[in-house]
């Protein structure tokens, strides 16, 4: 009986130690910082998590920092990872005067002692990403852009599909705005998807209509001249990558990144539209963690 007793502790024992060690994949084990960069005259969250070469996850329009959720711990295996909310954006202070996007990313990663990373953004946050590029080069190691915009780069399709919601933040009507640019065909393919449409309608919900309501961009700076006319000029890696059911706008953006970067190429992810990273999560992580690996 005492034989039988010590097999069941080490047994037992043997257990907790496998669901230990099987903790430390589980999605939301990495240990995070968080805090408040007071930078540029604003004040930016940010997390980080993870150790190894820097990465920075760049967040899209009316979204914020949790946009990554599928991928900060799985890719803080690998890297020291940081997502912040951009100015105007999530838990970060709002617009007051002009500022630079690419300066604020410049300082956040200044006050975290980072001097190179790489820098993963998608559709607005790809758009920041390439602006980065051509403003601070000696601090990017690679670029993802997914499903971006581009600083100089028309884009009818997204602008037709934003006019209801722009009517209705001149109008001060913040709540119908949100609830047009949701109906946005940009959203369409997401919200085949209920818990990503959930997802994305809860950082919507919780974004506070600014851009709206002020005009999309205003207040910011952008680099001049702008991406579109200099992509010849990038001289990073760059992973121009992309849902297969995005608009037509965007996907022309992704040409002429693979097109006319030196060191670019181009991704495509099946079946999912401009949230590719939310949509499908696991080939994102596969393609963009494949994609690091190789980068020298």
């Amino acid at each position: 009986m005492t034989a039988n007793l010590a097999m069941s502790q080490r047994v037992l024992a043997l257990l907790a130690l496998a669901l230990l060690a099987g903790c430390a994949g589980v999605p939301g084990a990495a240990k995070r910082d968080s805090g408040f960069a007071q930078v540029n005259g604003t004040r930016l969250y940010y997390e980080v998590a993870g150790s190894g070469e820097p990465l920075v996850f760049v967040h899209g329009f009316t979204l914020d920092s949790r946009m990554w959720d599928d991928q900060f711990d799985v890719f803080a295996g690998r890297y020291r990872v940081i997502r912040y909310d951009a100015r105007g954006f999530g838990r970060s202070a709002g617009v007051e005067g002009l500022f630079s996007t690419s300066e604020d990313l410049r300082a956040l990663l200044t006050h975290l002692g980072v001097k190179q990373a790489h820098v993963v953004g998608l559709s607005m946050g790809g758009r920041y990403a390439i602006d980065f590029a051509l403003s601070y080069p000696g601090m990017v190691k690679s670029v993802v852009a997914g499903d971006p915009g581009l600083s100089g780069q028309p884009l009818p399709d997204v602008v037709k599909g934003l006019l209801p919601a722009i009517a209705a933040g001149k109008k001060g009507d913040i709540a119908e705005a949100k609830r047009q640019w949701l109906n946005h065909p940009m959203f369409a393919p997401a919200r085949e998807q209920p818990l990503v449409a959930a997802r994305l309608k809860q950082m919507v919900d919780d974004y506070s209509g600014w851009h709206f309501a002020n005009g999309l961009g205003a207040q910011e700076q952008p680099v001049q001249p702008p991406a579109a006319q200099r992509l010849d000029t990038i001289k990073v890696p760059v992973l121009a990558l992309i849902g297969s059911r995005d608009l037509p706008d965007v996907q022309v953006i992704v040409d002429r990144l693979a097109t006319e970067i030196t060191l670019a190429r181009k991704a495509v992810i099946p079946n999912v539209g401009h949230f590719a990273n939310m949509e499908a999560p696991a080939e994102f992580n596969r393609i963009v963690l494949d994609y690091l690996q190789g980068v020298k």
